[in-house]
């Protein structure tokens, strides 16, 4: 059976201070309490990138357009000791849009200067292939969680960022 597929997209914008990235604290469902990138499941019927343009819209107001979305590559998570969290997921990086963000009831979004991001607050996989995307990489990696749901135990792909 395959794994539902969900997308999550890091909207990046230039400052005089250095480029920031848009991230929020989950307040619900899966990773309650993580900091996160803006995204979700896929509804029935739609692509990944249709999906992130109305999953920004829905968590911090923010108008993107599908052409703006830069595809950065695909995460396989696994849950061997929860399957049912397991997922796919797109990655999205954008760098234009409209408005400016506002809280919702999934999450509070917050700028933070790439070299501030807080990984230590992210789910565990983060650390291993973020940095990168944020630089402008790609990334297609698979990460198998260990027993206590929250722990990366092995991946492949990537490597761990020191």
């Amino acid at each position: 059976m395959p794994h539902p597929d969900v997308c999550v997209c890091y909207l990046l914008r230039e400052t005089p201070d250095g480029v920031h990235v848009l991230l929020g604290r989950k307040k619900r469902g899966l990773g309650t309490g993580n900091i996160v990138g803006l995204g979700g499941k896929l509804e029935p019927g739609e692509d990944a990138a249709t999906a992130a343009v109305r999953e920004i819209r829905e968590e911090s107001g923010l108008a993107v357009a599908r052409e703006a979305l830069q595809p950065r590559g695909r995460l396989d998570y696994r849950f061997p000791f929860r399957e049912e969290w397991s997922q796919v997921s797109h990655v999205f990086v954008c760098t234009r849009w409209q408005g400016e963000p506002r809280g919702s009831d999934e999450l509070d979004p917050v700028w933070y200067p790439l070299h501030g991001v807080p990984y230590g607050q992210m789910w565990d996989d983060a650390r291993y292939w973020l940095p990168d995307v944020l630089a402008g990489g790609t990334v297609d990696a698979r990460f198998d969680f260990a027993e206590d749901l929250a722990t990366v135990a092995r991946s492949t792909g990537v490597e761990a960022a020191s």
